[in-house]
């Protein structure tokens, strides 16, 4: 009887030692194919964004991550995980480049302030306006223009831009790209997608004009649907470019910056395009602020075929109807 147990024990030692192996062995397979899977995931946005060349690796590492229902970054540092971006415990990390950075989440984004932090220079004083942020709203720097987006309209609020004569004059001549993309720095349920507009009936409408542009990489990201609105498109390329073209002009012999805020006025139930119910102005509006003379005015549109460019309306009035003190960062504007 004691010789049966004793050839017995070593039996249950090595199956316990082989489930042991077997479960070490299926872990090692599953972190190996949850590297593999993010890895292709990551790859796969930092292609579909090539535009956007300023984008953090912790960001597109976390986004793919969170397609595969999987904990953030920091966690799988924490179980060792030491050669992934920023894992370094000596050294400072870079910060974000203009061109690729996003702000807070939803979940983080009532109650605050908009800031652009990494983009501050697009605006009056190098400071944003004061404006109380939406549970949808995100702030989108990109190399020439800034962005606050709202994933329930997938529009922007509006858009910022910063123009002065050695801009223009460094883009004139700079080739269109016409490449239209859908931003993957936003989550699927709060962008726009090609999509959407595909016989919609309707322009991509750009916000920030590619005609403003003074690189090709800022031409490039104009293209970002987070940039542009459904457009009637006739008023897109009839009074509206008019707009455009008359802004140009104006910072083009203007002394110093002359900063433009563009966006969308959506009426009560506003109409929707495509899949993704991407919301149609019925307005669209262009404030434009000449730091060297304090002067401002906003060009107020119908998003209709039979709009023409008319008298613009003051930045007093701009405010009582939209409610958004874009210039609240600066002393009061002169009209």
């Amino acid at each position: 009887m004691t010789t049966a147990k004793n050839k017995k024990t070593p039996a249950r030692k090595r199956s316990a030692a082989s489930r042991k192996s077997a479960l070490f062995s299926f872990s090692r397979t599953k972190r190996f194919a949850i590297s593999c899977a993010t890895t292709a995931l990551a790859s796969f946005q930092i292609a579909s964004c090539g535009f956007n060349p300023g984008w953090s690796a912790d960001k597109l590492i976390n986004q793919a991550l969170a397609a595969l229902h999987l904990p953030a970054l920091d966690a799988f540092r924490k179980n060792g995980w030491p050669h992934l971006p920023g894992n370094s415990t000596s050294g400072a990390s870079h910060s974000p480049s203009v061109g690729g950075t996003v702000a807070r989440s939803p979940a983080q984004a009532g109650g605050q302030t908009s800031r652009f932090s990494h983009c501050t220079q697009f605006f009056p004083g190098g400071q944003a306006p004061a404006l109380q942020l939406q549970t949808h709203e995100r702030e989108l720097c990109f190399s020439s223009f800034a962005v606050l987006h709202n994933g329930l309209t997938k529009t922007p609020v509006f858009v910022v831009e910063r123009l002065n004569r050695s801009t223009l004059q460094q883009g004139q001549g700079l080739e269109r790209s016409d490449k239209f993309y859908a931003d993957a720095r936003l989550p699927r349920a709060e962008r726009s997608e090609l999509d959407d507009y595909k016989r919609s009936g309707y322009s991509r409408g750009h916000m920030a004009p590619a005609a403003d542009m003074s690189t090709p990489e800022a031409m490039a990201q104009s293209f970002s649907l987070a940039n542009m609105v459904p457009q009637n498109q006739v008023h897109n390329g009839g009074a509206w470019s008019q707009v455009e073209q008359a802004t140009r002009k104006y910072a083009l012999r203007a002394k110093g910056d002359v900063y433009v805020f563009t966006g969308p006025v959506f009426a009560r139930n506003a109409p929707t395009i495509g899949p993704g119910k991407v919301a149609v102005p019925s307005h669209i509006f262009k404030l434009v602020y000449d730091a060297s003379t304090g002067q401002s005015w906003v060009h107020w549109q119908a998003n209709s075929a039979d709009t023409r460019m008319d008298s613009p309306i003051s930045y007093e009035e701009f405010t009582r109807r939209t409610g958004m003190p874009l210039l609240s960062s600066i002393r009061a504007p002169r009209a």
